[in-house]
């Protein structure tokens, strides 16, 4: 189900959050840059999030967060001094300010809305992982999934200590091993569209 941008996030909700550079423009220049924008997220949303996945690619990223259910939330939160949205607007103006004092630009880094889509399903919120994880290979970057730096698959698979709440995803998966085969088969299925998508050219 797809979230109005102006509605708010919920205690106990899961989202698949998204956005790109305005203009398409590039959010992450260099590696450092990725390496920040991971930081912040831990910095402002762990307080009120668990992170289930990300990808973040040259002019957008992807990320699966739920929000804690109510009786988890910081006191502020509780009692509405603070509202919900206000550390994601945080992060994103955090990184923002900083990219844009580091390379001497002007103007919004990002368009104007966060994306925001409510995973209300376990098979909707398995489909999200793999879509995510396998992002970086629909957009043809130079390394596969399994080896791409900048998302939370190798995190997965490499059993590193991590901010990303891994329990819960193995758990919907089943176990790590058929957490690994559908990411191989979802990435199956999506290099035979792209054949036959190449045979219509």
């Amino acid at each position: 189900m797809k979230m109005k941008n102006q509605e708010s996030f919920q205690p106990g909700v899961i989202y698949h959050l998204f956005n790109r550079g305005n203009n398409h423009e590039r959010i992450f220049i260099e590696n450092k840059n990725y390496e920040y924008f991971l930081f912040l997220a831990q910095k402002y949303l762990l307080k009120i999030s668990n992170i289930y996945a990300y990808c973040l690619i040259p002019n957008h990223f992807h990320i699966l967060v739920g929000i804690k259910m109510f009786k988890y939330l910081p006191e502020e939160y509780k009692t509405g001094r603070k509202k919900l949205h206000q550390p994601f607007s945080n992060f994103f103006n955090a990184y923002a300010k900083a990219i844009n004092k580091k390379y001497d630009r002007r103007g919004s880094l990002f368009q104007e809305h966060l994306k925001r889509n409510i995973i209300d399903t376990d098979e909707y919120f398995k489909n999200v992982v793999l879509y995510i994880h396998l992002n970086s290979n629909h957009h043809r970057l130079n390394l596969s999934y399994e080896n791409y730096p900048f998302s939370s698959y190798p995190d997965y698979v490499n059993r590193t200590e991590s901010f990303i709440d891994k329990g819960y995803v193995i758990d919907l998966f089943d176990n790590m091993d058929n957490f690994v085969y559908l990411h191989k088969q979802k990435k199956i299925n999506m290099d035979l569209l792209d054949d036959l998508n190449d045979l219509d050219d």
